[in-house]
């Protein structure tokens, strides 16, 4: 089991997305145990990013909308960074 830490940048765009898409709210919060459990389960489709988001993960919410997250492995931790639709959470430059 890993630990969830939230960042404010997270906090702030989850509470606004889930305001916009109320129903996406079971399958977020489905998405956020399973990553609890074991951020490597194939269905979450998790992948690493490249370019300046390098050394940052998504997994998929639905074929629209992401959360990327960063997963420190060996502290058995898992940072949520940021949630949105595809476009928006690739193009934000400043993650976290």
């Amino acid at each position: 089991m890993h630990e969830l830490v939230t960042t404010r940048h997270f906090m702030r765009n989850a509470k606004k997305f889930l305001h916009k898409h109320p129903d996406l709210r079971e399958r977020l919060a489905n998405l956020i145990d399973d990553l609890r459990d074991d951020p490597f389960q194939p269905h979450l489709k998790l992948h690493s990013l490249g370019g300046i988001l390098e050394g940052i993960f998504a997994a998929s919410i639905t074929h629209s909308y992401r959360l990327t997250l960063s997963l420190k492995i060996t502290e058995k931790e898992i940072i949520l960074l940021d949630i949105g639709s595809h476009d928006d959470v690739y193009r934000n430059r400043k993650v976290g």
